[in-house]
């Protein structure tokens, strides 16, 4: 079956987050690689990855494109679920034929909801690269393939069991040969990465038991698994010869250097092709891992901090210290690394003061750039119970605006969603109209030309944003303050 595999249309202003995560508009524009369709698709020689957004491909583009194909793999999100659904209907109403499977979080946490939408022939739970190749050539049925589920001709459900995580990475072909097959590099831009860059994975799983962690939880889980160091060098090898004008290569690990051994040894190997690296940290990687990365050409590390307060930390099983994210960023800038640095607001335990006390941290730790966010408890994760129970979150409350831009939907005692998303704005104006901060910025746009293009549009992106936050906190205060006169 030729087969289409479809990372499906979203908002304009599009950040998919690492792996595409968390589909929504953020403060800047952003584009991360479909790396999880890459693998299947390199195993299915007449296959097609579709990455409708990076690509600039619309829904109705995107309609027509699957007229050509028997096969649909759509990788779904939470946020963008429904209209997934409307498109795939869309799809086999114009080709009747076409067999439709979702993949991602959310087929794992409710397949029997996912299926009630009659326009999905099938699922495949937690990691599908060998079920979907294997169905597509026809070696196997639906009821033979392990994860998979299905409706029967009578309404009922099937559910195979799960068969396990995929151990031998090595196996796996290459996405970098799948990107140069089926997209163009340079629509891909992190602003905190160099342009234009890739990214794919050396590992697969998460040892970290992080609460609110979709990913290990729903989709790849917490076993780690490790690709060879050779077929590593061997990837970034190829990349750095197929890909002419490549800035940069970002290893897209849930957490890259989870133990020293396995990256001094691929340190000692990478650092031979005298290219540039960026990865994913943990807080407690040591100075002289950090120093054996700095010396293989390791440029910048994105650091999930989340916290200044470090009963929040606890409360999230983060594994790590506030102490120990001091001592980091200070070994990382020592060396001359980079530092990316992730927050969010609205974790377990959440207070005025300890936001107070995360916008300290980050003053204090000094990133060179930062993220933001406010928490999302995704079904399916430890966190969203936790929210559920404590009767946190309003269930039935959007995740995104009608633009894609993230929602609250948990209120705190003491703290609504107006303030929530106040803290949010007022975290990045404290943060980066720092003299210090600021200078930094200027500094770039002064001396590098290609930098200055893309904060000038940055800019305008996070000032557009800014507005528009303030207008939601205005809304949600008015509202607050009618209820209120009104007696609700």
């Amino acid at each position: 079956m030729r087969t289409l595999f479809l990372n499906p249309p979203s908002f304009e202003g599009f950040d998919g987050g690492a792996g595409s995560r968390w589909p929504a508009t953020r403060e800047i524009e952003s584009y991360w690689y479909p790396v999880w369709l890459c693998y299947p698709a390199g195993m299915l020689p007449d296959s097609k990855v579709l990455d409708a957004t990076a690509q600039g491909v619309s829904i109705d583009q995107s309609v027509q494109i699957a007229r050509d194909f028997e096969l649909l793999v759509l990788f779904t999100s939470t946020p963008g679920f429904d209209v997934d659904v409307r498109m795939a209907q869309m799809m086999k109403d114009l080709n009747p034929r076409l067999k439709v499977c979702f993949v991602g979080p959310p087929v794992t946490i409710e397949p029997e909801k996912v299926l009630s939408n009659t326009v999905i022939d099938f699922i495949v739970r937690r990691e599908f690269d060998y079920q979907i190749v294997a169905y597509a050539k026809g070696e196997k049925t639906l009821d033979e393939l392990p994860g998979v589920s299905f409706r029967r001709p009578d309404g009922t459900f099937v559910h195979n069991p799960e068969g396990g995580y995929i151990e031998n990475l090595d196996e796996l072909p290459w996405v970098t040969k799948v990107y140069k097959r089926d997209l163009d590099f340079t629509r891909y831009n992190v602003p905190f990465l160099k342009h234009p860059y890739i990214s794919f994975y050396t590992t697969r799983g998460c040892p970290a038991m992080c609460t609110f962690c979709l990913w290990p939880q729903t989709h790849s889980g917490h076993r780690w698994r490790l690709r060879s160091s050779d077929d590593v060098v061997n990837e970034c090898r190829w990349a750095i010869d197929n890909f002419p004008g490549l800035k940069e290569i970002f290893f897209d690990d849930d957490t890259f250097n989870y133990k020293r051994e396995r990256t001094i040894e691929l340190c000692n190997k990478l650092a031979k092709l005298n290219f540039t690296f960026s990865c994913t940290s943990r807080v407690t990687t040591d100075e002289d891992t950090l120093r054996a990365m700095k010396d293989a050409g390791f440029r910048l590390l994105i650091v999930g901090f989340e916290s200044g307060e470090q009963q929040i930390l606890k409360n999230i099983k983060k594994g790590a210290t506030v102490d120990m994210g001091r001592r980091f960023a200070k070994n990382a800038h020592k060396i001359g690394l980079t530092v990316h640095g992730d927050f969010i607001i609205g974790l377990p335990g959440e207070t005025r003061e300890s936001v107070r006390k995360t916008i300290d941290f980050a003053k204090d730790l000094d990133c060179e750039t930062i993220q933001v966010s406010l928490a999302a408890p995704y079904p399916g994760t430890e966190f969203y119970d936790y929210a559920k129970k404590n009767g946190l979150i309003q269930l039935d409350a959007a995740m995104t605006d009608e633009s894609g831009h993230q929602l609250p939907n948990l209120i705190y005692p003491g703290l609504d969603h107006a303030e929530l998303v106040e803290w949010v704005e007022r975290f990045y104006g404290e943060y980066y109209f720092r003299p210090k901060a600021a200078w930094r910025i200027v500094r770039r746009a002064l001396f590098d030309s290609a930098d200055r293009k893309r904060l000038y549009k940055e800019a305008r992106s996070y000032l557009a944003l800014r507005q528009k936050r303030k207008r939601f906190v205005a809304d949600e205060r008015r509202q607050s303050a009618s209820a209120m006169a009104h007696g609700d």
